[in-house]
């Protein structure tokens, strides 16, 4: 199988990696053995760009169980961990990247996926299907269908959709239940904090950390940080979600308010410039910004060069910005994904992924035997009942089913009390 990785040598290592969270993924291990016997993907090729972690590989193989030809790449420059993708090659999938890539690495990378004319594409964030509209048209026929994983993805589709640009259809995974109320949630919110402390070994108790954007992404950090023992600050451009913020107990004001207080900031929006030149100048000596969203263009950093007379790498994935006056501001990870690209995150946990990844395997199964218009659709809800289900199952958990006289009370329009 071709591939181009670091270190095929890393193989083992990976390996290794790759078992532990098999053990930690029973949904989706269940789905590989409904593949391995009915072989649902035969003569298709899947192309996924996705960040390349032992849970993501994992994926891969479940979809090479399934009979498919599997080609990955990474989704984010700085979030592949190297062994996994050596582990990944070595065991028959067609993988392409390494962390540290260039920006020309990065997109030379979801080429080389391309070139192998998939039928089905699986992306986090859209820069594959972009890239195959706008450099690799010649490829739109031949594609059934894509699945997209994430919030600032499916954005992104929206508008080419909205635009009459999006020239085949698109599972929102994203906007399935199992996936945002628990990866964005409980995913996000204990892997960004998990990643913060492991860059910085810094205590969370006592701080003031403010978060921008109250999505499920937010949430989950806010409940998390709060856990830990921070006061928490929420900031918001929805009234609603503003509004929920303050019911659940946090203080919502406006991003140049809030920095003024923070001690940690971490950016959860999927938006562009949320913090940027005004907010720097106020920002008190000492804190500590991170970013929870896909892209690295929450935090802007050209606007806090500017504002610096040095910089430098003070720790890894720590940067460190002194500003005229003396203040010294630190960003992680380049501004990019906290809990994938310092090379602290670990990314969410396997429990997390099974769900995820769960349903892109039994999403990407159902764009084969749909005939749908170019357009963005929510993932089924049978497919979301079922991983539900199988998640209940393997922690062995039973619940309640209705009774044929509960059925027919609650679908009787004129029997009352």
């Amino acid at each position: 199988m071709p591939y181009n990785v670091k270190d095929i040598s890393l193989a083992p290592k990976g390996k290794e990696k790759i078992e532990w969270v098999q053990r930690h993924m029973p949904v989706l291990e269940h789905i590989k053995r409904e593949f391995e016997e009915k072989k649902p993907f035969k003569g298709i090729t899947i192309a996924s760009c996705l960040h390349l972690e032992p849970k993501t590989i994992n994926l891969g193989l479940t979809l090479m169980a399934g009979g498919a030809e599997v080609a990955m790449t990474g989704c984010n420059p700085l979030s592949t961990q190297d062994d996994a993708a050596a582990a990944g090659a070595s065991l028959g999938l067609n993988i392409y990247g390494w962390r540290g890539e260039t920006t020309q690495e990065y997109y030379e990378n979801i080429h080389r996926v391309l070139d192998h004319e998939p039928d089905i594409l699986i992306d986090d964030g859209a820069d594959m299907i972009f890239l195959t509209h706008r450099e690799r048209p010649e490829l739109l026929d031949k594609i059934k269908g894509a699945c997209e994983e994430t919030t600032t993805g499916i954005h992104r589709l929206r508008a080419m959709a909205e635009d009459g640009a999006l020239r085949f259809p698109v599972v929102a995974v994203n906007d399935a239940y199992t996936k945002y109320l628990f990866d964005n949630r409980y995913g996000t919110g204990q892997s960004t904090l998990d990643s913060i402390m492991g860059t910085t070994n810094m205590l969370i108790a006592g701080k003031t950390v403010v978060i921008c954007g109250y999505g499920w992404c937010g949430r989950g950090i806010a409940m998390r940080a709060e856990g830990l023992g921070a006061n928490v600050i929420i900031t918001e451009v929805d009234p609603i979600r503003a509004l929920e913020a303050r019911m659940d107990g946090f203080r919502v004001m406006k991003v140049n308010e809030a920095v003024k207080y923070a001690d940690i900031l971490i950016t959860a929006t999927g938006n562009i410039d949320v913090v940027s030149l005004e907010d720097f100048k106020k920002m008190k000596d000492g804190c500590i910004m991170a970013n929870a969203g896909h892209f690295n263009v929450e935090i802007n950093r050209d606007d806090l060069l500017s504002l610096s007379v040095d910089n430098r790498i003070i720790k890894e994935d720590i940067e460190e910005f002194i500003l005229s006056d003396g203040r010294r501001l630190y960003l992680l990870a380049e501004g990019r994904l906290v809990n994938l690209a310092s090379s602290r995150g670990q990314g969410h946990p396997a429990e997390i992924m099974d769900m995820s990844f769960s349903l892109q395997a039994l999403s990407a199964q159902h764009l084969l035997s749909m005939d749908y218009e170019p357009g963005v659709y929510k993932s089924p809800d049978e497919i979301d009942l079922k991983v539900a289900r199988l998640k209940l199952e393997s922690m062995n958990i039973e619940i309640d089913e209705l009774t044929p006289r509960q059925v027919e009370y609650l679908s009787n329009w004129q029997e009352g009390t």
